[in-house]
């Protein structure tokens, strides 16, 4: 986004028919064991999967992974060794555009897929697939961004996120979580991993994979627009409640000042992440708006992990939709009306080092002021 663009721009493109036209991708990511894989082949076997196109990426020279999803799908797809977060974003960029270029051809044997599945290693940032389909032209005219789908192991997805980044970074930007390997883990164990996984993405529902079975829609379809219904699920896409603070749900006996009475551990690298909604009742001035977030990405872009939310803009009829990760943020959209009689601009933080307050006290000072 630039300070140029204006709301008064937005009537000038029908985005609407162009996401409707466009290809969802579902990325599914989760750390390293925690039957991403399974889930997949599963998932792959439903019916209403046949016409899905799968690209996997995995870290190693021998593509176990990639044997197991061809016995069940022949249109699949295997990245060069690496990670997302590095060199194979490239790949990632060549795949997708050569599917393209094979669904269209008349010579090719390539069915005309609706639908594509990335998964990724369990070492991956989710972010780089986020980044590729906002910011390379060709595929952002073709492809959007549906949804991420997070798999986690009940046995071992505490000490995970205890010790891993990564693994906290794929369940805070997840829009679906999934729990696997339930059958094996302690109840005890699932249902402080489940408080866990709330607090730490609110608004993300927290699934049970049994076996790796689960319906298809219970994970697809999981974006601002589904192009199916032609109606924004705002409500479901954005679920600001989620983030209404209610310690007694996350299990936690706090003290008036907030904290839990054992104190912050240092071992739990989710003790760095921040999920928060902020929601203003007044219109917002577009460019007071621009200018706030450009302010943000510039000084906080890498602690950005997701932002995402609905803006009633002074002006604009409509609400407008508007999604970003870290330095990356995704043309405003435009959508066909509002959900319900709620008119307030609501927007999702999920930060690393970087709190409520802080983004709080500068969207005063640059939107507020102008409002």
């Amino acid at each position: 986004m630039t300070a140029a663009e204006s709301a008064d721009s937005f009537p000038e493109r029908d985005f609407q028919s162009e996401t409707a036209a466009t290809i969802p991708v579902t990325a599914l990511t989760g750390f390293l064991g925690s039957g991403k894989t399974t889930l997949l082949n599963r998932l792959l076997r439903h019916p209403g999967m046949n016409d899905t196109a799968v690209l996997i990426n995995e870290f190693g020279d021998v593509g176990i992974d990639h044997m197991l999803v061809r016995e069940v799908k022949e249109n699949a797809v295997l990245l060069n060794s690496g990670c997302l977060c590095c060199t194979v974003r490239e790949d990632l960029v060549v795949s997708l555009r050569e599917l393209l270029r094979l669904r269209f051809s008349v010579m090719s044997d390539v069915p005309a897929f609706r639908r594509v599945l990335i998964e990724t290693t369990g070492l991956a940032d989710p972010a780089p697939i986020i980044h590729t389909l906002m910011t390379d032209l060709v595929i952002g005219r073709r492809y959007r961004l549906d949804g991420i789908v997070t798999t986690v192991d009940a046995m071992h997805g505490s000490g995970q996120l205890d010790e891993h980044m990564e693994a906290v970074k794929q369940a805070a930007v997840a829009d679906r979580l999934v729990l696997t390997k339930t059958d094996l883990a302690e109840p005890e164990t699932v249902a402080a991993l489940r408080r866990r996984l709330r607090a730490l993405n609110p608004a993300a529902p927290v699934l049970t994979a049994v076996l790796g079975e689960i319906a298809p829609e219970a994970l697809l379809d999981a974006g601002l627009f589904n192009p199916q219904s032609k109606i924004p699920e705002v409500t479901r896409w954005l679920n600001a409640e989620a983030f209404v603070p209610d310690h007694r749900a996350h299990g936690e006996d706090r003290h008036d000042h907030g904290h839990t009475k054992h104190g912050h551990d240092v071992n739990r690298h989710d003790e760095r992440i921040a999920a928060f909604c902020l929601t203003r009742e007044r219109p917002i001035p577009w460019n007071a708006f621009v200018d706030w977030i450009e302010m943000l990405i510039a000084t906080q872009g890498a602690n950005l992990l997701r932002v995402k939310g609905v803006l009633n803009l002074a002006g604009e009829e409509r609400p407008v939709a508007v999604h970003g990760v870290q330095h990356v943020f995704h043309p405003p959209t435009v959508l066909p009306s509002w959900p319900d009689d709620d008119r307030r601009s609501r927007l999702v933080f999920i930060t690393r080092d970087l709190g409520r307050q802080a983004v709080e006290d500068t969207f005063d000072a640059f939107v507020g002021k102008a409002a």
